[in-house]
């Protein structure tokens, strides 16, 4: 059985691993020591903070425990403010018009501008899961788990969360973007680039350029990989795009990914999220590697250091009480009679006519930066692992 809970001191060594196994352009969790350890200590300075005073730039890292042998194999995390005290760069993708009535010429341009748009918004981040864990829905439950999060404590967040893809590589590790791009402002492979980026992205102002760049003076294949996802971050973008996100119109300054937006009242399972009681039975939990996904639920206390999500299949929909097993019922760390939060797995299973009593902080709030262009689509698509 698969827990989603927030990381501890005693997870270090899991965490060093994890970050071992990332690959490159996987920014947020790369594999350097003194990061790991600066991201470790960051995320437990988070879970200790106050309710009253929350920190504006907490960094909230959850692992993913199989409970069978209490080995991690997974990450994810939530950055409750990007940009506040470090810049937060990405490439802006407007359309400019060129045209002459006495040539006949009308001509439709893509440019890049270097942007801080995204100043303040909240992220999910640092989503992995190791190879021999992407089965059984786990990922899924993995990035999911986070609405749960969001939902609970919304008063910790930014009215518009965002998600950065990781960008597309080709199967000797180049980012074609990067070698169209970056590389001409850089005297670095995008691989030190990347590093040093995490660590202090002071540089980028100082040399990435100032002036919009027409994309069709970039070579073909960095052309073609504007705002297209890596192959193995494919299926996290479609399950964010299933909850209510979409392409913002900004891509990431090195490999080009695209980056996502909404709101955070107006996520699916933010939104639909509502809490029951729990009422403890006998009976066999119910995996969820052979059913449908008919009546598969997302699962979490209400608690915030001690967080816990999981997911079970159940016979029906839940009402104002739902049945858990002890296995579940201690997974959670819920006693009988405890309240949890609930939400369907899939977005198909939104119907329902039961009353719900929300505790969701209502949020009106919305982005100061409206898109006025079109984003710019790749031309190219890959077919998402499973």
């Amino acid at each position: 059985m698969m827990i989603v809970r927030p990381i501890k001191k005693s997870d270090h060594l899991a965490l060093r691993d994890l970050a071992r196994k990332t690959g490159p352009g996987f920014t947020s969790l790369q594999d350097n020591d003194a990061q790991v350890k600066d991201k470790l200590a960051q995320a437990l300075a988070a879970f200790l903070s106050s309710d009253n005073e929350p920190p504006a730039e907490a960094l909230y890292l959850f692992l993913m425990e199989d409970l069978s042998n209490q080995k991690i194999v997974g990450i994810c995390g939530i950055e409750a403010s990007v940009g506040l005290t470090e810049p937060w760069y990405s490439y802006r993708v407007n359309m400019q018009i060129h045209a002459s009535r006495e040539l006949n010429v009308y001509n439709r341009l893509h440019t890049l501008t270097l942007s801080n748009d995204h100043t303040g918004c909240s992220e999910l981040c640092t989503l992995f899961l190791l190879p021999e864990a992407r089965k059984n829905k786990n990922g899924s439950l993995l990035s999911k788990s986070r609405f749960l999060f969001l939902a609970e404590f919304s008063q910790r967040f930014n009215p518009v969360i965002i998600a950065e893809m990781r960008g597309y590589f080709d199967q000797q590790g180049h980012s074609p973007f990067w070698d169209g791009l970056g590389s001409h402002f850089f005297t670095l492979d995008f691989t030190e680039a990347d590093r040093l980026s995490a660590i202090d992205k002071a540089f980028i102002s100082e040399l990435m350029p100032k002036h919009a760049i027409y994309t069709n003076l970039l070579t073909k294949p960095a052309q073609e990989v504007i705002s297209k996802t890596h192959r193995l971050t494919e299926p996290a973008r479609k399950m964010l795009e299933d909850e209510g996100m979409n392409y913002s119109g900004h891509v990431d300054i090195f490999d080009g990914g695209p980056t996502l937006q909404g709101q955070l009242s107006e996520l699916r399972a933010v939104k639909d999220s509502r809490y029951a009681h729990v009422e403890i039975t006998e009976s066999e939990p119910t995996t969820t590697s052979n059913n449908s996904a008919d009546h598969i639920y997302l699962i979490s206390n209400c608690e915030f250091a001690n967080f816990r999500c999981c997911m079970t299949s159940l016979q029906q929909e839940p009402g104002h009480i739902i049945s858990l097993s002890p296995i579940i019922a201690q997974a959670l760390e819920v006693d009988n009679g405890g309240t949890v939060r609930i939400v369907a797995l899939y977005p198909a299973q939104r119907k329902t006519t039961i009353p719900t009593t929300e505790k969701n902080t209502s949020i009106t709030e919305s982005l100061a930066h409206s898109l006025s262009s079109a984003p710019l689509q790749s031309t190219a698509n890959e077919d998402p692992k499973s």
